[in-house]
């Protein structure tokens, strides 16, 4: 990334509170700081130094939302910032969403973001999990078979595909991975946690599973897809 005109690092938003669960933003912000991307990683939410404002995305190249809890009582938390968010990613901005995150992109509800919406993968014909646990799930990444950290992660349901990249599917076929336009801006959301770290498997009595190289990919093709 190239530095700002008074030599700054870009600065790259992650936020952490009540929409997002313990250990979620840690991960995002370890997942950005430790890419070749050169940017200035800080949180952003109710209880940190940058509030989630349209004047602290004013200052950034990137808005992460991590994993969290229940949609619905994320987006209750959210929605007074959904125009901030969409006018930041719609000027030129990036979002990067992960789970939650990615469910948060969708619309019904959520900031609107992508050409279509979110649905649980849980819940679509052919899907290998059926339940809401943490557990591992298969993924046809860039046409290779990976395994990564699931808990009740979002399919992509795309009303126009043409502009969108599927970086990866499901065992079913259903979209896991997507880069996506917005105004001038781009998405890149992941219903699966790539960016998960060894002891989210090891709490779950899960075989670890090293998919950080994944995460970096996702956020490599919302820089140039």
């Amino acid at each position: 990334m190239t530095r700002t005109p008074d030599g700054r690092l870009p600065l790259a938003l992650v936020y952490r509170g009540p929409a997002a669960s313990p250990g979620c933003p840690e991960a995002v912000a370890a997942l950005l700081s430790s890419g070749p991307w050169d940017l200035d990683v800080r949180y952003t939410g109710p209880h940190e130094s940058l509030p989630l404002s349209a004047e602290s995305l004013s200052r950034a190249v990137l808005y992460a939302q991590p994993g969290g809890g229940t949609l619905d009582a994320a987006y209750r938390v959210l929605r007074p910032q959904r125009r901030a968010v969409r006018d930041f990613v719609h000027g030129g901005g990036h979002y990067l969403g992960f789970c939650l995150g990615a469910y948060l992109a969708g619309a019904t509800p959520g900031f609107g973001l992508l050409p279509g919406d979110t649905d649980q993968y849980i819940a679509t014909p052919g899907a290998a999990v059926h339940d809401e646990e943490s557990t591992v799930v298969r993924v046809t990444w860039r046409g290779c078979p990976r395994a990564v950290y699931f808990q009740d992660g979002p399919v992509f349901l795309l009303d126009d595909d043409t502009a969108v990249r599927v970086l990866a599917r499901y065992d079913n076929g259903t979209p896991a991975a997507v880069v996506a336009p917005f105004g001038a801006g781009r998405v890149a959301v992941a219903g699966p946690h790539p960016e998960a770290t060894d002891d989210w498997y090891t709490d779950h009595g899960l075989p670890v599973q090293h998919t950080l190289d994944l995460a970096r990919d996702l956020v490599e093709s919302m820089w140039r897809e």
